[in-house]
C-alpha cells in the first residue's frame, strides 16, 4: 500500500524519532527516564495522527513503510522501557508480543509442536494482556497505545488458537508417536545446523525413525483392534520430513569438489526459490511459472555423463551424491507445486499411479539403506525404462487420438524425481564399495 500525503508527513517524524532512539541506544551512560518518555509520548502522538487519517480496517496492518518503521520504533522503545525498569507497563510488552508471534508463525510453518510447547505461550500472552488491560482501564497510557497492543495481542492469540485447534484433531493413540517425532525433528534440525554433522550422531536418530516407520501398516499407524486413528496426515507428514532432513544431513557428509561448486550453488539457489514458492504461492501457481526452473534443471541434468557430473578433463569429482540429492529435492518441490494446481487427465492416471508406487519403493530403500546390489535396483530401472518408452518427442500422448493429455508437467516432475532417487541409490552403492576397499 502506497503512502498518502498525510502518512508521508507522519513517516518523516517517525524516522526522526527512530534516529533519536538509535543515538540513545549507543550511549554507555545511564539512560534517563525522561529521555525515553519524551520519545514515547512523541511517538504516541504520531499513532494518534495515523488513526485520524486511516480507516479502522487498515489501521494497524503492516502494509507500507510507515507501519514497518513504526514497528521498529515501538520494538526499540519496548526494550528501553525494560531497561529503565518499567517492566509492568504496556509499552514494555510490544517486543515480547512480536517475538511470540514470530515463534508461533515458525511453529505453524513447520507443523512441529506439541501441547506442552504451546502452554508457556498461552500463559505469557495472558500475563501480557493483563498488563495492557490494566493500563487501558486506569488510563495510565493513551488509548492509541493500548489499542495498538490489543491488536497485536489478538493477532498472536489467533495464531495460537489455530495451532491448538490443529492438535485437537490428534487422536489419543497417536499422541506418543507425535511427541516422539517432534523431539526427533528438533534433534535433526539441531544436527543439520552444525557445520559438520557427525555420522555417529545421525545414526541413532535414523534408527528411531525407522522403528516408528515400521509401526505403519500400508502407510497407516493403527490403533487398538486395527482401527486407523485420525490425524494420520499430520503424524506421517512429520515422519517424512524427518527422513528428508536426515537425507540432507547425509548428503552434506560428502564434500563438493571446487570444480562442481558452480553447479552446487545454482542448485541451491533453485531449491531456495522453489521452497519459497511452496510457502507463498502454492495455491495460485500456474504451470508456466515453473518453466524457467524446469528448464534450468534439465540443463543441469544434461551435464551428466553416464549419470555422473564430470569436470573439464572428464574426471568425476567428489560431491556426486550432494548434487543428485539437490536435483531430486528440486524435482520433488516442482512436483508438490504442480500437484496442488495442475489436474492429471484420466488417461495419464495409470502412469501417475505407477510412478507413485516406484517413488514410494525407492524412498523406502533409501530410508533403510543397504547393502544392496544392482540386481536389487533392476525392477525399478525396468519400470522407469518402460514409462520412458511410452513418450513421443518427450510427451505422453493419447493412445486413442494422439492428443497430449493434461498433466504432462506433474508426470515429468514425478518421473525425473524417481530417476534422481535411483541415481542417489547407485551413488550410495558405489560409496559403500569404496568404503569396503
Amino acid at each position: 500500500m502506497s503512502l498518502n500525503q498525510d502518512e508521508l508527513s507522519i513517516l518523516e517524524k517517525v524516522i526522526h524519532l527512530r534516529n533519536r532512539l538509535t543515538v540513545l541506544k549507543q550511549t554507555y551512560d545511564i539512560v534517563k527516564t525522561q529521555d525515553v518518555m519524551s520519545i514515547y509520548h512523541a511517538m504516541v502522538k504520531q499513532v494518534s495522527l495515523m488513526m485520524e487519517v486511516r480507516d479502522e480496517e487498515n489501521l494497524f496492518q503492516p502494509s507500507n513503510r510507515l507501519d514497518k518503521t513504526m514497528s521498529d520504533v515501538f520494538s526499540l522503545l519496548s526494550l528501553f522501557f525494560l531497561r529503565i525498569g518499567k517492566t509492568r507497563e504496556c509499552p514494555a510488552t510490544y517486543c515480547q508480543i512480536a517475538t511470540i508471534r514470530n515463534l508461533l508463525d515458525h511453529m505453524n510453518e513447520s507443523s512441529s509442536f506439541t501441547e506442552t510447547d504451546l502452554k508457556p505461550f498461552r500463559a505469557r500472552l495472558d500475563e501480557l494482556r493483563e498488563i495492557v488491560t490494566s493500563d487501558r482501564q486506569s488510563g495510565k497510557h493513551p488509548e492509541a497505545m493500548t489499542k495498538l497492543l490489543e491488536k497485536k495481542l489478538n493477532a498472536a492469540e489467533s495464531v495460537l488458537a489455530r495451532l491448538q485447534e490443529s492438535l485437537s484433531f490428534l487422536s489419543v493413540e497417536l499422541v506418543p508417536i507425535h511427541q516422539k517425532l517432534v523431539a526427533l525433528r528438533r534433534q535433526l534440525v539441531a544436527l543439520a545446523a552444525k557445520p559438520k554433522p557427525s555420522k555417529t550422531d545421525l545414526k541413532p536418530l535414523q534408527e528411531e525413525l525407522r522403528k516408528i516407520d515400521s509401526k505403519r501398516v500400508d502407510g497407516k499407524f493403527l490403533g487398538p483392534g486395527g482401527v486407523v486413528p485420525a490425524s494420520q496426515a499430520l503424524v506421517s507428514g512429520i515422519l517424512e520430513e524427518c527422513f528428508e532432513i536426515a537425507q540432507e544431513i547425509q548428503a552434506r557428509e560428502h564434500e563438493v569438489s571446487f570444480t562442481l561448486k558452480p553447479i552446487y550453488d545454482r542448485l541451491m539457489e533453485i531449491r531456495h526459490q522453489l521452497e519459497s514458492l511452496v510457502m507463498t504461492h502454492r495455491w495460485t501457481l500456474r504451470e508456466t511459472d515453473l518453466w524457467n526452473y524446469e528448464t534450468a534443471l534439465r540443463e543441469i541434468d544434461k551435464m551428466r555423463v553416464d549419470g555422473k557430473f564430470v569436470d573439464s578433463e572428464g574426471n568425476k569429482p567428489e560431491g556426486q551424491y550432494v548434487l543428485l540429492y539437490l536435483l531430486r529435492r528440486c524435482y520433488g518441490l516442482i512436483y508438490r507445486l504442480l500437484s496442488s494446481s495442475e489436474p492429471v487427465s484420466e488417461e495419464l492416471m495409470p502412469i501417475a499411479n505407477k510412478l507413485s508406487t516406484v517413488k514410494k519403493c525407492l524412498n523406502e530403500v533409501l530410508k533403510y539403506g543397504g547393502p544392496f546390489s544392482p540386481r536389487d535396483l533392476y525392477p525399478y530401472q525396468l519400470a522407469l525404462f518402460q514409462i520412458d518408452q511410452m513418450r513421443r518427442d518427450g510427451k505422453f500422448v493419447s493412445s486413442q487420438d494422439g492428443s497430449i493429455p493434461e498433466g504432462q508437467g506433474i508426470i515429468m516432475a514425478h518421473l525425473n524425481e524417481c530417476h534422481e532417487l535411483l541415481e542417489m541409490l547407485k551413488e550410495s552403492m558405489s560409496d559403500s564399495d569404496n568404503d569396503e576397499l
